[in-house]
């Protein structure tokens, strides 16, 4: 009879702290899904704010293009830059 008993107090806290646990794992399970999806809409809500954020807004005025008179690169531009390379080394 005592084997009885122990044996359904051993299951029974078995259970219990199965129960427990399962019930621990749905609660961070919860929590970690929130807190993404907060995460989500909160970055989303950024996003929407800075859409229409233009960080270089257009003159008021005309402005006046920049017109470079050297529009190819010289041939040995390269072996320029090189040679500056393996001289400074930057």
């Amino acid at each position: 009879m005592a084997y009885v008993v122990i044996t359904y107090i051993l299951e029974e806290f078995t259970m219990r702290r199965a129960l427990k646990l399962t019930f621990d794992g749905i609660k961070v399970f919860l929590l970690f899904t929130s807190c993404t999806i907060l995460f989500y809409f909160a970055i989303l809500w950024v996003n929407e704010e800075y859409e229409s954020y233009h960080r270089y807004e257009k003159p008021k005025e005309e402005t006046v293009e920049k017109v470079s008179g050297n529009e190819e690169p010289a041939k040995d531009a390269f072996v320029n830059r090189m040679m500056f390379f393996y001289e400074n080394g930057e």
